[in-house]
């Protein structure tokens, strides 16, 4: 049974008990399977693991779905429970901001682009929270989901630039057999919803086919958002190809040496937005 952790001072005495090498996956609760595989790479990767369960209201703006974001912590647990985890540190708003903070992180100008042109406040409260708890669990590494890869290069290049001793490990995005990314925010759309959300995996399977077979940067683009623009239900916040490390628009400024690209998409889908992410390569 996983061990409940309310408050930093029960954690650190809970990871005091602890012999051995510690992995930490993050989390807003409400998980599904995607949470689980980040549980799972962990479990194969150190001796023990920790999960956060934290909503971070620093990350949401004034228009988002802050309240409205689900808060299920006994099942969370009990879904845990099932893959085995050490130490769940769920702690109250009050514990992790006991005052508004007056110290903040500046995210840089990768979050001023896509999700962050769209959600200005989103990568300053998500790094914010992320040094925390970092520093609470002071875990060997850390587990991040490909989903969210705009923040996982922001986690990265903030543990690179503050030298903090830990290693950010990606895993790969766990998707229903619809081909739908997995995400919490899944449970907004209505059936009909639901089928036109899959245009986005669509879109990003085209993009990534015309990558394989030698199309630039500007060709998928602009394949990848024709294909959105014309799919019903759908309306595109943004469609690029990225470098994954920096997130530059590879349309204006090449294929990087390290022959890797991104395609990346949001979209809203009824008043649901939805993003994900294909991987491609440039280098054959």
């Amino acid at each position: 049974m996983s061990e409940l952790i309310r408050t930093k001072e029960d954690l650190r005495g809970a990871l005091d008990q602890l012999s051995g090498s510690v992995a930490l996956v993050m989390t807003m609760g409400a998980l599904h399977d995607g949470h689980l595989s980040l549980v799972r790479a962990a479990k194969e990767a150190a001796d023990h693991v920790v999960v956060s369960v934290f909503v971070n209201p620093l990350q949401f703006g004034p228009d988002e779905d802050f309240d409205s974001y689900p808060r299920q912590l006994d099942a969370d647990i009990a879904l845990l429970d099932t893959v085995g985890v050490d130490l769940v540190f769920a702690p109250e708003e009050s514990e992790m901001y006991p005052r508004e903070p007056l110290v903040r992180i500046d995210p840089g100008p990768m979050a001023t682009v896509y999700e962050g042109k769209t959600r200005p406040i989103h990568f300053a409260g998500v790094l914010q929270v992320v040094h925390k708890v970092l520093n609470l669990v002071r875990p060997d590494v850390a587990f991040f989901g490909q989903k969210d890869a705009q923040q996982l290069a922001l986690i990265r290049t903030m543990v690179a630039d503050l030298d903090m001793p830990v290693r950010i490990q990606a895993v790969p995005i766990k998707r229903e057999e619809s081909g739908l990314a997995l995400s919490s925010r899944n449970a907004y759309l209505s059936e009909d919803e639901y089928i036109e959300a899959l245009a986005l995996n669509q879109a990003l399977a085209l993009g990534k086919d015309a990558a394989r077979h030698g199309a630039p940067p500007k060709e998928i683009c602009g394949r990848a958002t024709g294909y959105l623009n014309k799919a019903p239900g759908v309306k595109l916040d943004y469609l690029s190809v990225v470098d994954p490390e920096t997130f530059e628009d590879l349309t204006e400024v090449g294929v990087p040496d390290h022959g890797r690209g991104l395609i990346i998409t949001a979209a809203w889908v009824g008043s649901t937005r939805l993003i994900d992410n294909r991987e491609v390569r440039f280098d054959g």
